[in-house]
């Protein structure tokens, strides 16, 4: 599990699997995130990333939100099963541009 961190820090801009759906990638930040912290939750100890929105969707309601998911979560895997054209391998990776 300590080795999956290694792929992501804080600080990191990474892409949700749904930004492949986006049309026009090159002029959009839709699904676009930065890594803010790596936090725990104070009542469970549960690990949580803190990740927020580099982009504003008004039909989404996203205006430059944070959110926080469940570690585990947030590094899993895509569910191909359930998204069988997503080539991307995590739910979030490093963004490349």
């Amino acid at each position: 599990m300590e080795g999956m961190m290694e792929r992501l820090r804080e600080g990191d801009i990474v892409q949700h699997f749904k930004r492949e759906m986006v049309e026009d990638k090159e002029h959009s930040m839709e699904y676009l995130y930065i890594i803010e912290a790596i936090a725990m939750h104070t009542e469970t100890g549960d690990k949580l990333v803190v990740y927020r929105a580099l982009y504003k969707n008004e039909e989404k309601n996203v205006y430059f939100n944070a959110f926080a998911r469940p570690y585990d979560m947030f590094m899993a895997e895509v569910d191909h099963e359930k998204y069988p054209n997503i080539k991307q391998k995590y739910r979030f990776e490093k963004f490349e541009c």
